[in-house]
C-alpha cells in the first residue's frame, strides 16, 4: 500500500470535529480552521447540527436504557452511528465547499453509550466507557483519517475520562484579566473554571459535571406532551409555571452534588430513572406540568450555581460565566442561572463572539490535533488520571494499493 501522510504541515490546518451528546439528539459537526498563532486559535469555517431520524433516536434511547441489551443489538448500533457521523462530515464539508481532501482529520468523540468511571464503581464492578459511532465507517466513508475514542486512556489512569473539553475551554477562553467558569449545558452540565493568566498546569484549573442539564427538561416536555415536543423551546413551559420549593430542595439532596471534583456523570444518575421518580412525585402531590417543568430547570440552575460557590468560587476570582451549549437559548435557565449569581456577569458564548454551540464539537478536532502532535490531551487535575497522557486512536482511510 502506498504511504499514508496526514497533513498536519503549515500554519493553518483544516479539521472536523464531531460530537453526539446525551441528549440523543443526532451529530453536531464543526468545519474549523486551527492556527495555533492565531487568537482565538480555533475559527469556525461552518457548523450544523444533525438531528437522528425520530425512530432511530427513540431505538438509541431505549438500548442506552436496556441493561439487558444484547451484543449485536450493540454491534449495530456502533456501525449505525459510525454511518451517520461519517454522513455528518461529509455534509458539513459540502456545505462550506471544503473537498474533503483538504481535511487533514477528523477529531470523532462518538456517543456515550454507557460510562462508569473509577468513583462510581461498586464492589465487583470494573470502571469502563463504551463511545459507539465506528471509526472505521467514518474514515471508509469519508477517505480522511480519523482519531476517536478519547475517554479510554484517562480511565484507565484512575480517571474519570470526563470532561475532555476543558483543553480547549482554555485555547478559547483564557484571559489575562478575568476569571471565567465556561459552563456547558447539554444532556449534563459541566463546568471549567480557567482562572486569569492561566496555563495548563495551572493547579486552580479545574472541571467537572455539575450534574443535569437539559436531558432531563427535553425528555420532561416530550412526556407531558405526549412525545410531540422534543424539548421545552425557548423555556416556554417553564416560564408559565412555579418552582416546587419542597421538591427542589428534595432534588438538591442528590448526593452527586456535594461529591468533591474530580466527578462525571451521566444519564445513569440524571436520566429516565430519576424522571420516573420526579414525575410521581409530581402526580403523588398534584404539582401541574408547567410546575414540574419549571423545578426540573431550576434544578439544573441550582445545580450550576451551587457547583460554583461549592467548588470554584474558593479558588479564584469568577467575573464571568459563559454558557455554551443548548441551555445558552433557553432564556428562562439563563434567568434563573443569573438571578441566583448577582455578583457573577452570566452571559452566552456568542456574547464574546465565538459559537457555543459548535463548541463540543470543536473541542474534539482540538483533541485530535493533540493526539496526531503527541500531545497531552486530558488534564489530571481535571479527570483525576494519575498522569498526562496522548488520548484518541486513530484510524486511517483505505488507500490504493501499488
Amino acid at each position: 500500500m502506498s504511504a499514508i501522510t496526514i497533513r498536519l504541515e503549515g500554519r493553518k490546518i483544516i479539521a472536523i470535529g464531531l460530537m453526539s451528546g446525551t441528549s440523543h439528539d443526532g451529530v453536531s459537526a464543526a468545519l474549523v480552521e486551527l492556527d495555533e498563532r492565531s487568537r482565538p486559535p480555533a475559527r469556525v469555517i461552518a457548523f450544523d447540527a444533525f438531528l437522528h431520524p425520530a425512530r432511530f433516536r427513540k431505538a438509541l434511547l431505549a438500548a442506552s436504557a436496556d441493561e439487558k441489551i444484547g451484543a449485536a443489538a450493540i454491534s449495530t448500533l456502533n456501525f449505525a452511528l459510525g454511518r451517520d457521523f461519517g454522513r455528518a462530515a461529509i455534509e458539513i464539508a459540502r456545505r462550506a465547499r471544503i473537498a474533503l481532501s483538504d481535511v487533514a482529520f477528523i477529531g470523532s468523540h462518538g456517543h456515550t453509550f454507557f460510562h462508569l468511571p473509577p468513583r462510581r464503581t461498586t464492589r465487583g464492578q470494573l470502571a469502563s466507557t463504551m463511545q459507539l459511532g465506528e471509526s472505521a465507517v467514518i474514515a471508509a466513508a469519508t477517505g480522511v483519517p480519523v482519531v476517536a475514542d478519547f475517554r479510554t486512556m484517562d480511565l484507565a489512569l484512575g480517571g474519570e475520562g470526563a470532561p475532555l473539553a476543558p483543553l480547549a475551554h482554555l485555547w478559547l477562553f483564557a484571559d489575562p484579566k478575568r476569571g471565567r467558569v465556561v459552563q456547558n449545558i447539554g444532556g449534563i452540565g459541566n463546568a471549567t473554571y480557567i482562572p486569569p493568566r492561566a496555563r495548563l498546569g495551572d493547579p486552580d484549573l479545574i472541571a467537572f459535571d455539575t450534574g443535569p442539564g437539559n436531558g432531563m427538561i427535553d425528555a420532561l416536555a416530550s412526556r407531558i406532551s405526549g412525545g410531540r415536543l422534543r424539548m421545552d423551546r425557548d423555556g416556554r413551559i417553564a416560564a408559565r409555571g412555579h418552582l416546587n420549593d419542597p421538591l427542589l430542595a428534595k432534588l438538591m439532596r442528590n448526593p452527586y452534588f456535594s461529591r468533591r471534583p474530580p466527578k462525571s456523570t451521566g444519564r445513569e444518575e440524571f436520566g429516565p430513572h430519576l424522571l420516573d421518580r420526579i414525575v410521581a412525585a409530581g402526580r403523588r402531590t398534584k404539582i401541574v406540568d408547567y410546575d414540574l417543568v419549571a423545578t426540573v430547570t431550576a434544578l439544573t440552575a441550582r445545580s450550576i450555581t451551587d457547583a460554583c460557590r461549592r467548588f470554584i468560587f474558593p479558588r479564584g476570582p469568577v467575573d464571568q460565566l459563559i454558557v455554551t451549549g443548548g441551555g445558552a437559548q433557553n432564556p428562562t435557565l439563563m434567568r434563573m442561572i443569573a438571578a441566583d449569581l448577582p455578583n457573577v456577569e452570566v452571559m452566552t458564548a456568542a456574547d464574546i463572539g465565538l459559537d457555543g454551540d459548535a463548541l463540543e464539537a470543536v473541542a474534539f478536532a482540538i483533541l485530535g490535533y493533540q493526539m496526531l502532535r503527541g500531545r497531552q490531551g486530558n488534564i489530571p487535575t481535571v479527570t483525576g488520571a494519575r498522569a498526562p497522557a496522548i488520548l484518541g486512536k486513530l484510524t486511517l482511510p483505505p488507500q490504493p494499493l501499488i
